[in-house]
This record gives C-alpha cells, sequence and structure tokens, in this order.
C-alpha cells in the first residue's frame, strides 16, 4: 500500500472496553424514544405499537451492518465523513455527510431536553420548559467536558436505571392483568381508517427515532480498544437487546391501557404505570424517566462533540475544534459549541417534529454509509475487518429512502435550513485558508494503537 503523505494523529484516549461500548450505545439507544414517544408511535399505528418498532428494528440493524464494516476498516473519529471523503472523494460531500451528522445530533439533543423539560419533570417542579432545557444542557457538557471515562461511568450507572424503569413498565402490566381487565386484542389493532400497511409505515418513521443512536457509538473509534472484534459484537448486541426491550414495553403499554389514553402525554409510560395499579409513586417512575432522557442526551452530545472534533481535524470546519482540553483530553471548543446550538434549536420546535428533523437528517447520513460500504468494496485494507454481504447495504438503502418518502414539507424546510447554515460554515472555513485533507490521508489505525 502507498504510504500516506499525512494523517490525523490521534490525541483522544482509548479507555472505551466492550462492556463499556455495549452500554454506551444500549444507554443511547434506550432513552426518550421509548420513553417519550410511545404515544405518539400510538396515534400512528393503534395499539400494534411494537409492529412499527420491530419494522424500525430491521431498518435499524440493515444500517448497522455498514457501520460495523466501515468503523472496522477505518477507525476513526470522523466516522460518516471519513468514509464519505474515502468513498466519493469530494471534501464537499463529505462535509455534507458529517455536517448532517452533526446537526443531528444537536437537534436530537434539543429534543431530549425538551423531553426533559416536560411532564415527567413536572412530577417534582413547576418550571419553564426552556429555561430546564437550558440548564440541563449545560449540566451535559460539564460531565462531557470532564472526560470519555467518567462519562462513560456515568453512562453505566443511568443505563442501569433506565433499563430498571422499562423493565418495570413490563412488571406494572404483568401485575395489571391479574386483575382481568388486561386486554391483549389491542395489541393487533391497527388505526382506524389508515391501511395497516401505511399505518404501521408512518409509526415506524418515529419508531426508528428510537433506535437511531447506535451511529453515535462510530464515533469513538478512536477511544475503543480492539475496535475491530470489539464494535461489531457491541453494536448488534445492544440494538438486538433494545429491540427486545421495547416490543415488551409495547405490548405492555397497549395491554394496560387505551391507545387514546397515551397519544396526548409526554410521560406516556407514566401513565401506563399509574393505570396498573401496581401502586409505584410516581414522582418515583419520573425520577426514572428523567435518568433515561439525560442518559441519551448525555451520549448524543459526546458524539456531537467528537464528531465536530474529528471534522476539524479533516479541514472541514473551523480548526479552533479540534482544540483538545490539555488536562481533560476532551475536545472543549467543540462541546461549547455543540451545547450553545442545542440550547438554541429547543426554540424551534417540539420533540416530535425535532425527532423527525432528526431522522431525516440521518437518512441522508445512512444512504451514504450504506453506499460507501459498496464503493468501497475496492479498497483493500491490510487488517482483517468484519464484514456484510452485499444485500445488507442495498436493502438498508432501499430501506432509507422509504422512510424518507413518509417526510412531510416542515420537516424537509428545516433539515434544508440547518444543511445551509453548513454550507456557510463550510465556506467560511475554506475562505480562511484551511484545506480540507484528502482520502490517502486516512491510514488504517495500527494495532498498536490500542
Amino acid at each position: 500500500m502507498p504510504v500516506p503523505k499525512k494523517q490525523p494523529t490521534s490525541t483522544l484516549k482509548r479507555a472505551v472496553t466492550g462492556p463499556m461500548l455495549m452500554l454506551f450505545i444500549l444507554g443511547d439507544v434506550l432513552g426518550a424514544g421509548v420513553y417519550a414517544l410511545v404515544g405518539t408511535i400510538a396515534g400512528e399505528v393503534g395499539g400494534a405499537i411494537w409492529v412499527a418498532l420491530l419494522v424500525a428494528l430491521g431498518f435499524a440493524l440493515l444500517t448497522a451492518g455498514s457501520y460495523a464494516e466501515l468503523v472496522t476498516k477505518y477507525p476513526h473519529a470522523g466516522a460518516s465523513a471519513v468514509f464519505a471523503a474515502k468513498a466519493y472523494r469530494s471534501p464537499l460531500v463529505s462535509f455534507l455527510v458529517g455536517f448532517c451528522m452533526l446537526a443531528a445530533a444537536v437537534t436530537s439533543a434539543a429534543g431530549l431536553s425538551l423531553a426533559f423539560a416536560g411532564d415527567y419533570l413536572a412530577a417534582f417542579v413547576d418550571i419553564s420548559p426552556y429555561i430546564a432545557a437550558t440548564i440541563f444542557l449545560i449540566f451535559i457538557a460539564l460531565l462531557n467536558a470532564r472526560g470519555i471515562k467518567e462519562s462513560l461511568s456515568a453512562n453505566v450507572v443511568m443505563t442501569m436505571v433506565e433499563l430498571s424503569g422499562l423493565l418495570l413498565v413490563i412488571f406494572a402490566a404483568a401485575w395489571f392483568f391479574r386483575t382481568g381487565e388486561a386486554d391483549f386484542s389491542r395489541v393487533i389493532e391497527f388505526k382506524a381508517g389508515v391501511s395497516p400497511a401505511f399505518a404501521v409505515l408512518a409509526a415506524a418513521l418515529l419508531a426508528f427515532y428510537s433506535f437511531v443512536g447506535f451511529e453515535t457509538s462510530a464515533n469513538l473509534a478512536e477511544e475503543i480498544r480492539d475496535v475491530r472484534k470489539t464494535y461489531p459484537r457491541a453494536l448488534f448486541g445492544a440494538l438486538i437487546a433494545a429491540g427486545a426491550i421495547y416490543m415488551a414495553v409495547a405490548i405492555a403499554a397497549a395491554v394496560v391501557m387505551p391507545v387514546e389514553n397515551m397519544v396526548n402525554s409526554s410521560a406516556p409510560l407514566l401513565e401506563v404505570v399509574k393505570a396498573s395499579g401496581l401502586g409505584i409513586p410516581p414522582q418515583l417512575f419520573a425520577f426514572i424517566a428523567l435518568i433515561a432522557v439525560a442518559n441519551g442526551a448525555l451520549l448524543t452530545m459526546i458524539m456531537a462533540s467528537r464528531l465536530a472534533y474529528g471534522m476539524a481535524q479533516q479541514g472541514l470546519l473551523p480548526s479552533a475544534l479540534a482544540n483538545v482540553l490539555s488536562k481533560r483530553r476532551t475536545p472543549g471548543v467543540a462541546i461549547v459549541i455543540t451545547t450553545l446550538v442545542a440550547i438554541a434549536l429547543t426554540l424551534t420546535g417540539s420533540l416530535a417534529t425535532l425527532a423527525q428533523t432528526v431522522v431525516l437528517l440521518l437518512l441522508f447520513v445512512f444512504i451514504s454509509t450504506n453506499l460507501a460500504v459498496l464503493v468501497l468494496r475496492r479498497d483493500k485494507v491490510s487488517t482483517d475487518h468484519f464484514r456484510v454481504p452485499t444485500w445488507v447495504p442495498v436493502l438498508g438503502i432501499a430501506s432509507c429512502l422509504l422512510l424518507m418518502s413518509q417526510q412531510d414539507l416542515e420537516t424537509w424546510l428545516r433539515a434544508g435550513a440547518l444543511l445551509l447554515v453548513g454550507v456557510v460554515v463550510y465556506g467560511i472555513t475554506r475562505a480562511g485558508g484551511v484545506k480540507p485533507l484528502n482520502a490517502d490521508d486516512y491510514s488504517v489505525v495500527s494495532e498498536t494503537e490500542k
């Protein structure tokens, strides 16, 4: 292989083990998607919530396969932007892919902060949602800046808490079954007046948001120990575990209460627990839900800051974003900027509208990543890596196009506005004399860097 003229030098610490990575992915996936959006999904599909979640899981696993191949082949912090750079050899395309991912991350964090400041927080304190969301995001930034090991240690604890909350919902439904009032017929009921296929597809668009946390882990590639073996196992293990838990929770919710009782609540699982008659203090479950949402926001902002850092190293964003705190070895400037943008986005819409925007932005990224797998098959590397069958990325692209077709005009306009901002930033970066790295500037990370 030709020796590259230069390559990005990692200054990040390899502190992420296999169990930590699996909990990172599981914690990111098991978040507001189920705690806050179950009612919204039910409003689209009816009581058959689990069907929409199963379809969304299938779509997610397809694209996850492409990520597993490319992350183990090119383990760099820029993730999707790096894959695009190598596949398409266009700095602008690489930037747009990376910026879609970055915009999706900060938009998701904004939505999660609003979920945090909703009905679950109202169980404890009466405060303006936007003030609460701002304070919440600042706290997340401080924890992110402290260090990757500290952040992921906090994630371990919070993931256990949010997992316990979901298991509690399942147990509450089992308890409710003893009353003889459980209605299992609702789990196969679809929304009236709509074709079941269209209802499932519309609901899967929202349900997909419940799984899209998996791609954030790709940006930890330079911080994962033995990335080529660890990453695929953790990725697929976490997604399958999350899918099984989600579907059990969806069935539990439909059995306990009618769909219409969940649709209008931003804390639907709290309503399910109350209706079960189990006698769990509402504030206890609300606290668990707040931890779940906080965990999702923390992991999303970890990804956003690492992606901004990686893109700055590529020369796609201003070089200041590549600055690392000397003692903590975390991307301090990137953390500050991504937090400020997330705070601003909380003023632009509800959790549901922000979630749809996140999904649309990520669908562009996922199409690029699935296509990159096919393009880069001709690029042989000297190290072993995970490989998926060719039909996986092909079906991954098809699934993304199908979900795109379900997005409304408002979502397209919001995503377009964010991309326009990105193009302006890219122009400013290039005008400042920063030259993007070439595709060949990314070498394969050696085993000695573990």
